[in-house]
């Protein structure tokens, strides 16, 4: 599991730097400054939770069924909370009228975040140091 925790970081490390970049000199003059705004909330958190994601290949020889989920929840508040984010910002630019849905996603995105981090916490308080 240390390996594809560590793969996972890398990847979506890769990825924040690449949408980072784009929000920054590819968006700029294109949608609103609120926008912008919005692209860097949801890139800020991708960073975060990536570099948490990295921290959990330190835990993961302890085959801990808490870092297991702490790993999967924040993949998928990456998707659900910074995913949703990304595309509201660019849903005018695309085009994308029909976006109501997305909204309500971040949240759960948030929730995920959150479980995954009572989940480092308890991995936390069980390993032995």
């Amino acid at each position: 599991m240390n390996k594809q925790i560590i793969l996972t970081a890398s990847l979506f490390g890769l990825l924040a730097v690449i949408l980072g970049a784009f929000g920054a000199h590819g968006l700029e003059g294109e949608v609103s400054e609120y926008q912008i705004d919005t692209w860097k909330t949801a890139n800020q958190y991708h960073f975060y939770h990536t570099l948490a994601i990295l921290f959990l290949s330190t835990f993961s020889r302890a085959k801990s069924q808490s870092i297991r989920v702490s790993f999967i929840a924040f993949v998928i508040g990456i998707f659900l909370f910074s995913g949703s984010l990304y595309l509201l910002s660019v849903r005018d630019l695309i085009g994308w009228t029909n976006s109501s849905f997305l909204g309500p996603i971040t949240p759960i995105g948030g929730l995920f975040f959150i479980v995954g981090w009572i989940g480092l916490f308890v991995a936390a308080m069980k390993h032995k140091a």
